[in-house]
């Protein structure tokens, strides 16, 4: 799909439509304002140049011109929020009693013909009405709420695409028709629980050893728990060391240390067993009219081989993902210490780095509480010789690289990719990746440094941030 007809039509619904549900809607003041303003444009420019127009960022706009540019960004979200609807619809198989024509009004409810921009809080939608001052609409539509709460420019940041597809799969009414059919968004916990036998076929002899003694010790006792308690919780010490025990007999040990872990690589494996199987294409074009529609030749049982192979990328794609997010903040720790020690404003201040991350981390205290402690001067001059969230960045921006390198090179040496890589596979490949890393580590470390006062560092970034820190402190215990 070109890059001007992207932004000048919108998906919206169409109940007269028996076979789709859908259609698409062409916007004459969206092609206009995208000729006029932004064709010249290249790449990436054209996104950010639509929305500092929307968002008033620029001199001299005005509300008309707001909402000329929000109608070009709600095509082109509309595109991404139908394909997450058919992605849920495909993810659940056919042991389900709904399609994504059920999911559509939800959040495809954008009438393609209402000027509307967003307040400067951006939290409240205001339609547009000639040059009468803006008014307060009583209907939201869910394109302007994903515009609205797009962090544009930030790092990490998803991208507007991935954004959608996040924001869609959250939606509160959404997922509340989902919870209907037993689909609501579960804990890694809850996932263990209703692993079903067709998933454990896909799993590693392994990995299957670890979840039948999950179940056994885990299901046993949730049985055993009051009627009413739905929430899964974490494991307790009891339950972990009876799941030791149970694996020894079957000849697999693992370190008491390890078990917590590896049950949570296997839930986010089995969660990315469907974001990875939710890429194959939902929609192919008619050979005689040119339209697309739905596919007919998805199998609703894949060929074992197909699943083995697929299993087999998900296990590599993991490995590689932790394997990269160490190395990545081994890197990350070193090049900010080099960077201090040839400061010579900060040089005497670098052995404060690794102590000062770990009060962040470890305690949760601010960078205000931690600039005394260390004997810094302010606030400022905490953030300047911390700086963890330019630390967060460093790491994200190396794991998904070398995630992204590791990939590239397995595909081109089974020769699912050319070499050198054409753009658009590399592309993808890369959005993919990113993606997946946002989803499964930086986008909760990115929330948990934005929380306030009493925030707490749970995440798996924290985690592993929080073992290195811990080494090279008691290193240089037994070195000075």
């Amino acid at each position: 799909m070109a890059a001007s007809s992207r932004y000048g039509s919108m998906w919206c619904i169409s109940p007269a439509s028996e076979t789709l549900g859908y259609k698409k809607q062409l916007i004459p003041s969206a092609q206009e304002f995208f000729q006029t303003h932004i064709a010249s444009s290249q790449g990436g420019a054209v996104q950010s140049a639509l929305l500092s127009y929307f968002y008033a960022q620029r001199s001299a706009v005005t509300p008309g011109i707001q909402a000329q540019a929000g109608f070009c960004l709600r095509c082109y979200v509309s595109d991404s929020i139908l394909k997450a609807c058919q992605t849920l619809d495909h993810l659940f198989g056919s042991d389900k009693s709904f399609t994504y024509r059920d999911l559509l009004p939800f959040v495809l409810n954008d009438d393609g013909r209402t000027p509307v921009i967003l307040d400067r809080d951006r939290k409240v939608q205001l339609a547009v009405v000639g040059d009468a001052p803006p008014q307060t609409m009583t209907y939201h539509f869910f394109s302007i709420d994903v515009l609205g709460t797009f962090k544009m420019g930030t790092q990490p940041s998803l991208s507007l695409d991935n954004w959608t597809y996040l924001r869609t799969k959250q939606n509160t009414d959404l997922k509340k028709f989902l919870r209907e059919f037993g689909l609501q968004h579960l804990s890694d916990w809850a996932l263990l629980n209703r692993a079903r036998p067709h998933q454990l076929k896909q799993l590693s002899e392994r990995d299957r050893r670890l979840i039948e003694v999950f179940h056994d010790v885990y299901r046993r006792d949730r049985r055993q728990q009051l009627a009413g308690s739905r929430r899964c919780p974490n494991p307790s010490t009891i339950q972990l060391q009876e799941m030791m025990t149970r694996l020894r007999t079957k000849n697999l040990t693992i370190a008491a240390g390890e078990l917590t872990s590896a049950l949570k690589q296997l839930a986010a494996q089995l969660r990315q067993c469907d974001v990875w199987a939710s890429r194959v294409p939902l929609e192919v074009p008619d050979p005689d009219t040119g339209i697309e529609a739905i596919r007919t030749d998805l199998p609703s049982h894949h060929i074992d081989a197909a699943r083995m192979e697929q299993q087999e990328w998900l296990t590599f794609f993991h490995q590689q993902l932790q394997l990269a997010l160490n190395d990545a903040i081994v890197q990350g720790l070193k090049n900010r210490i080099v960077a201090l020690e040839r400061s010579k404003k900060y040089m005497s201040l670098a052995p404060q780095l690794i102590p000062g991350l770990q009060l962040y981390y470890e305690q949760g205290l601010s960078l205000k509480e931690i600039a005394p402690v260390l004997g810094m001067s302010s606030r400022d001059q905490a953030r300047r010789v911390l700086n963890p969230g330019d630390l967060l960045n460093q790491v994200r921006a190396q794991t998904v690289q070398q995630v992204l390198d590791r990939m590239l090179a397995r595909a081109q040496k089974q020769g699912f990719a050319q070499t050198p890589p054409e753009p658009s596979y590399l592309r993808l490949l890369a959005e993919q990746v990113e993606a997946i890393a946002d989803q499964e580590i930086f986008q909760e470390a990115v929330e948990e440094m934005r929380a306030g006062q009493g925030r707490s560092f749970t995440s798996e970034y924290a985690q592993q941030l929080r073992a290195h820190l811990t080494t090279l402190i008691h290193r240089e215990q037994i070195h000075g």
